[in-house]
């Protein structure tokens, strides 16, 4: 595998976007350590969907060039909704909602084109990769689109609908880096000669798909402890910045 600049700089902010999002997501929300933490992760993971999108367009992969774009627009948006006050959105959010709608449509068009051609798949990527992640991008437009009807979120919607962004775009990058072709990491440790001391090669499949899902699995626990319990009693918004804070 050649490692380019842009490459290094893929894996690089990609390892750091993935300890930042483990540690936001163990620190108490809207605590100091948690916004430390998350902003490590935002700038790290709009520099891995910028370089991911670029990588996969360069490489003629367009599943992976606008999975690139997805995880930039979910982490920007995400970041806008703590920043945002209760109930407020602004011409941003009805500009991002582009982004969602353009990439589900073309998704779904590539996966119907991947569905009738005689391999099943189209860039190299299945169909229902193509079908699976233009429902996702949809799903998010809906909830942008709720959004906006509503003149903005407030209470403990605004901080699932932070939270869950946050936990996607850290799952899309999990897999991008753990799974993806390009940017694996085991195969940048074998070209050190490091690969056999990671863990051993019967477990290495099990391990790297418990850790990829990982994300997802806290974003419905989150979520749930969220909408549909009483964790938190208190949700206070700072009056200077507009960033939530949590109390038990």
């Amino acid at each position: 595998m050649q490692f380019t600049p842009v490459l290094v700089f893929h894996i690089c902010v990609g390892a750091m976007g993935l300890l930042s999002g483990a540690t936001a997501m163990s620190f108490r929300k809207g605590s100091r350590r948690h916004r430390v933490s998350g902003n490590i992760f935002v700038i790290s993971l709009l520099g891995l969907g910028a370089s991911g999108a670029y990588l996969g367009f360069i490489r003629h992969q367009t599943l992976n060039s606008l999975m690139g774009v997805l995880t930039f627009y979910l982490v920007a948006t995400a970041w806008l909704t703590a920043r945002h006050r209760d109930g407020e959105a602004g011409n941003f959010d009805l500009a991002a909602l582009m982004v969602p709608l353009a990439i589900g449509a073309v998704l779904v068009t590539y996966g119907l084109r991947a569905a009738t051609s005689q391999t099943a798949s189209k860039d190299g990527s299945p169909a229902a990769a193509y079908f699976v992640f233009g429902f996702v991008a949809l799903l998010f437009a809906a909830g942008d689109v709720h959004m906006l009807v509503r003149g903005g979120v407030s209470g403990p919607q605004r901080i699932a609908r932070h939270l869950g962004r946050m936990s996607f775009a850290l799952f899309i990058a999990a897999g991008s880096f753990l799974l993806g072709p390009s940017s694996r990491p085991l195969r940048l440790l074998a070209s050190l000669g490091l690969r056999q001391q990671v863990f051993p090669a019967v477990l290495r499949p099990t391990v790297l798909l418990l850790l990829t899902v990982l994300p997802l699995i806290l974003m419905f626990v989150w979520l749930f402890r969220v909408r549909f319990t009483n964790v938190y009693k208190r949700i206070s918004v700072s009056s200077s910045s507009g960033v939530y804070s949590l109390r038990t």
